[in-house]
């Protein structure tokens, strides 16, 4: 395995968490590196990059981020994001890897990228339904706001120092398991 297609792991699976807070803005995010020659991306992949993939995804990136502010909206955008991230962080995983039989490259998408996606997503979720729940959705623009930006540092961190952005996700994932066993030894 060749240091280039371990930075394009490292690169997939930060996209794939930055999707897990918001899904189009890490897309975007790609579509921009893809559209200004800054990462090449798989053969089949290279749509992304075009003009028209741009303004797409700049558009839905828009619409997302706004739609996350309207409460009850937040709730029910949420509902539809986890599988959106699950397959968006497949899809940027697939998009990114380099060098790798398809086999593998798949695999690797469905666990590693449609897995990390799917984990934040969900972690995401339920922080805002607890916001909601709580402050009857006041502190919800806060949530969003925190959620956003941590979707555009990562991607842009994604983008730029893979390495990093990778050791953020382990911390991340770290993280949401320690929260998650702690939330299941209350309950029981």
């Amino acid at each position: 395995m060749t240091t280039e297609t371990i930075i394009s792991i490292f690169l997939g699976i930060g996209l794939s968490a930055s999707v897990g807070f918001r899904v189009f803005v890490p897309l975007f995010a790609l579509s921009l590196a893809a559209y200004f020659n800054l990462w090449e991306l798989n053969e089949s992949w290279q749509w992304i990059g075009s003009l028209t993939a741009v303004v797409t995804l700049g558009v839905a990136t828009v619409v997302e981020i706004f739609g996350y502010y309207i409460p009850y909206i937040d709730n029910l955008l949420d509902t539809v994001a986890i599988p959106l991230a699950t397959i968006a962080g497949t899809a940027v995983m697939v998009s990114t890897v380099a060098d790798l039989s398809p086999a593998i490259t798949w695999a690797l998408a469905i666990i590693a990228g449609g897995g990390t996606a799917a984990a934040v997503a969900g972690s995401s979720g339920i922080t805002r339904l607890a916001s909601t729940s709580a402050t009857g959705g006041l502190a919800n623009p806060v949530v969003t706001t925190l959620e956003t930006g941590s979707s555009l540092v990562m991607s842009v961190i994604s983008l730029f120092i893979p390495v990093l952005a990778f050791i953020f996700v382990l911390i991340l994932l770290y993280v949401i398991f320690r929260v998650y066993k702690k939330i299941k030894r209350s309950k029981t």
